[in-house]
Formats: C-alpha cells, structure tokens, sequence
C-alpha cells in the first residue's frame, strides 16, 4: 500500500477524527502506525493560503484515525531548519 494512493483503502471508512495527534484509542503515535493514508486529492485551504491535508492512521490497535497535517507536532528535523 501506498501512502499516496488517489484512492482511499478501505479500512480509513471507519477512522475518527484524532484532535491530539496521537491514536484516540491508545495514546500511539503516527510513528507506530501500521498503515498511512494520505488524502492529496482534496486539499483544505486555511486563512493564510496554506494547505493541508487529512492524515489517516491505521494504528497497531486496530483503531483508525485521521488529522490535519498542521496539527502534526514539530520533529526535530522540522527543527533544524528555524534559525
């Protein structure tokens, strides 16, 4: 499976929408996720003109789960880059 699929799989029809962006089921990461769907087909414009996307997670639980690509908390690589 790829995570950039134009078509969404079957198993993110039942996600729920996670407003930490963790697993609402078990508190696990995107990093722990046993499947990703990203939906790049359709994305939301906000009010400063930037994209984003809904991230879905299909979580090693069995719960899935979706959220917005600005709500993913920074890495350290996101980091490096702020002088």
């Amino acid at each position: 499976m790829n995570a950039f699929d134009p078509v969404p799989p079957s198993w993110t029809q039942d996600s729920v929408h996670a407003h930490r962006f963790s697993c609402p089921q078990c508190q696990a990461t995107c990093l722990e996720a046993e499947q990703v769907w990203i939906n790049r087909r359709a994305p939301v414009v906000n009010a400063e003109l930037k994209r984003r996307w809904q991230e879905f997670y299909q979580c090693h639980c069995g719960q899935a789960w979706w959220a917005w690509s600005c709500d993913r908390p920074p890495t350290e690589l996101s980091q490096r880059d702020t002088p």
